[in-house]
C-alpha cells in the first residue's frame, strides 16, 4: 500500500483437504459417504474465523450463509493478487515453482495468478515470501496478505519503471517491503480509532473491502496545506471499509516525515480520515477535531 512506489494487493487461499483421514475398511462402496467420516459432514454455516462472533454480529451470519453456495475457495470479487497468497506465506519456494508453466488465467476463478516469476534481465534475485497482515479481509475469515519483493518488483515494471545501474539493490527492495507493510499496518490502526466511534452499531469490528492508490489526485485538505506552505503528500490511498454492512471510504495522505521534521528521517506521517460523503462522516470529523482541539 504505501511507499513512494506502486502498491500491490494480495489475497489468501484455503486449500481443500486431499482425502478423508478415516479408512473405511470393509465398508461397502455406495454413492452415499459413511456418516462417521468427518470430512463428509456438512460444512459449517459460517466462516470459521467468525464463529465465535456470530452470536453478537448478524453480518457474519448472513455473509457466511451466502459463502456456502460458492464452489471457489475465495471470494469471486477478491483481487487477483490474493489468490494462493497463503501458499507463499507457508512455503514460498514451493508455491513459486508451482507457478511455472501456468497459464495467465486460473480456471478455478478465471483470474490471473500473482506474478512471482523473475522478470527478463532482472539483475538480482528477490524473495517470493509474503507476510500476512493484521487487516481482516471483508467476506472471509482470512486477513490481507502483503506482496513479496518479487511481486513488488514486477508491479513497478508493469507501471513503466525500468531498473538502472545504482537504482535499487536487494536490500533496498527488502526495506521497501518493510516500510510498505509498516505503513499499511499503521493506516489500519488509525482507521480502527475512527471506527471505535461506531462500536455499538458494529460490535464485530470493521474489515477492509478494497483499496486503491490515487497519488496524482490531491485531496482538498492536502491542497490547502500546500497553499499554507506545507509539503505535498507523496502518495494517497482510498480504503473502502465494511462497517457491518455499510461501506465507508477512508482517505489516507502519506507525508515524508523528514520533510516535516528532520528528526524523523525515513519515517512516514499518515493523515487518515473518513471521506466527507455522508452526514455521519462529517459529524465524526467534527467530533474528533473538537477533541483534538480541547485535549
Amino acid at each position: 500500500m504505501a511507499a513512494s512506489v506502486p502498491t500491490v494487493a494480495a489475497e489468501g487461499l484455503v486449500v481443500p483437504p486431499q482425502r478423508c483421514p478415516i479408512m473405511h475398511q470393509g465398508a461397502k462402496r455406495t454413492s452415499v459417504p459413511p456418516a462417521e467420516c468427518p470430512m463428509h459432514q456438512s460444512k459449517a454455516a459460517e466462516c470459521p474465523m467468525h464463529q465465535s462472533k456470530a452470536a453478537e454480529c448478524p453480518m457474519h451470519q448472513s455473509a457466511a450463509a451466502s459463502s456456502i453456495t460458492s464452489s471457489s475457495s475465495s471470494s469471486p470479487s477478491a483481487p487477483a493478487h490474493q489468490e494462493r497468497a497463503y501458499e507463499f506465506v507457508e512455503c514460498p519456494m514451493k508455491a513459486a515453482n508451482r507457478d511455472k508453466g501456468m497459464t495467465d488465467i486460473n480456471p478455478d476463478n478465471m483470474m490471473p495468478p500473482p506474478n512471482q516469476q523473475p522478470s527478463p534481465g532482472q539483475p538480482f534475485s528477490l524473495s517470493v515470501s509474503r507476510q500476512e497482515s493484521a487487516i481482516p479481509r471483508a467476506g472471509c475469515g482470512q486477513n490481507w496478505v502483503y506482496p513479496s519483493e518479487q511481486m513488488f518488483w514486477n508491479a513497478m515494471l508493469k507501471k513503466g519503471w525500468r531498473w538502472k545501474e545504482g537504482d535499487l539493490n536487494q536490500k533496498d527492495m527488502n526495506d521497501i517491503i518493510r516500510i510498505h507493510n509498516h505503513n499499511n499496518d499503521a493506516a489500519w490502526q488509525e482507521i480502527l480509532r475512527w471506527e471505535a466511534l461506531h462500536k455499538k452499531e458494529c460490535p464485530c469490528g470493521p474489515s477492509l473491502v478494497r483499496f486503491g492508490g490515487k497519488a496524482k489526485e490531491l485531496t482538498p485538505r492536502a491542497r490547502l496545506r500546500h497553499w499554507m506552505g506545507y509539503e505535498l503528500p507523496f502518495d494517497r490511498h482510498d480504503w473502502i471499509v465494511d462497517r457491518c454492512g455499510s461501506e465507508v471510504r477512508y482517505v489516507i495522505d502519506y507525508y515524508d516525515a523528514g520533510a516535516l521534521d528532520h528528526r524523523h528521517q525515513n519515517n512516514t506521517v499518515l493523515d487518515v480520515r473518513p471521506a466527507l460523503e455522508s452526514l455521519g462522516a462529517v459529524w465524526d470529523r467534527m467530533r474528533v477535531a473538537w477533541w483534538r482541539w480541547t485535549h
